[in-house]
C-alpha cells in the first residue's frame, strides 16, 4: 500500500533523508519509529505530496507521488504534527466544512462528522472554536478530520503530542482498531507507542533506516534494538548493517 524505494530529501547541504527504502503493507498499522531531527517529518511531508523529493520513488496505494499526485490526495488522510486548523471556526463547524470538500453526498457527511465527533471524543468541544482549544484537543481535531473521509490509507505525524495519558490511550485505541480496516503509517519517537499500537516498524536515525522489525517478535526487546540502531546510523546505507 505504501512503497518507499531509495528516497533522498536534503535542505541545501544537510540530508534530511538518505536512500531511505520500506514498505507499508495494506491494513498494517506501520511505525515510523526515530528520535527527533531522524527524518520522520521530512519522510512524511514527501508521502502526502507536500514536499519533492530529491532521489527515489514513493508509490502510495499504487500511486507515484510525483507523476499522480492528485490521486494520491483522494486516498490518505493526513494528520501533521501541529494541525493547521481554521481558528475562527468551531470544532464540529470545521468538520462539516473539511467533509465538503472530501464528501459530496450530504446524508453521508453528516453521518461521518458525527461518528469522529464521538470516535474523537470531542462531544464536550463540539461548538467549542478552535482557537480556545487545548492542544489536546486540536491534536483531536487534527485526526478528526484526517479520518472524515473514510481514506485506504492514514498518515499520522506524532498524532498523541500534547495529549495528557488518559488522552493518549484513547487515542492509541482508536489507531488501533483501524487495523486491517485501512493503512496507518504513524511515526512517533514514543518507544511505548509502537509497541502498543504497531504491527511492525521501520527504525530511523539521521535520515537513515537502521531497522525494521515485527513488533511482536521484539516486545520487550524493543529499547534495547531502539538505542543500538540509533547509535550507529553512520554505519549503514539505508538498510540493515
Amino acid at each position: 500500500m505504501i512503497e518507499v524505494e531509495s528516497l533522498s530529501k536534503s535542505y541545501g547541504r544537510e540530508a534530511a533523508v538518505r536512500r531511505l527504502s520500506f514498505k507499508v503493507e495494506s491494513g498494517a498499522v506501520h511505525g515510523f519509529l526515530g528520535p527527533n531531527g531522524a527524518g520522520k517529518t521530512t519522510t512524511m511531508r514527501i508521502l502526502t505530496t507536500f514536499l519533492r523529493a530529491d532521489e527515489g520513488v514513493v508509490r502510495v496505494a499504487g500511486f507515484d507521488v510525483r507523476k499522480n499526485p492528485e490521486e494520491v490526495r483522494r486516498r490518505i488522510g493526513y494528520m501533521p504534527e501541529s494541525p493547521p486548523l481554521y481558528r475562527d471556526l468551531g470544532v464540529e463547524e470545521y468538520l462539516q466544512y473539511m467533509g465538503q470538500l472530501r464528501i459530496p453526498d450530504k446524508a453521508r457527511r453528516r453521518q461521518r462528522v458525527a461518528a469522529v465527533i464521538e470516535d474523537c471524543l470531542l462531544g464536550d468541544v463540539r461548538t467549542k472554536l478552535c482557537s480556545a482549544l487545548s492542544k489536546g484537543y486540536r491534536q483531536r481535531v487534527g485526526l478528526a478530520q484526517a479520518v472524515l473521509h473514510e481514506p485506504e490509507v492514514l498518515i499520522l505525524d506524532e498524532p498523541t503530542s500534547g495529549l495528557d495519558p488518559q488522552q493518549i490511550i484513547q487515542i492509541r485505541r482508536l489507531i488501533r482498531s483501524m487495523a486491517g480496516k485501512r493503512t496507518v503509517l504513524i511515526s512517533t519517537h514514543i518507544l511505548t507507542e509502537v509497541e502498543e499500537v504497531c504491527d511492525t516498524a521501520v527504525i530511523i536515525a539521521r535520515g537513515h533506516k537502521v531497522d525494521e522489525i515485527n513488533v511482536a517478535d521484539s516486545r520487550g526487546k524493543l529499547e534495547k534494538i531502539f538505542l543500538q540502531a540509533v547509535t550507529r546510523p553512520e554505519e549503514v546505507e539505508g538498510g540493515r548493517p
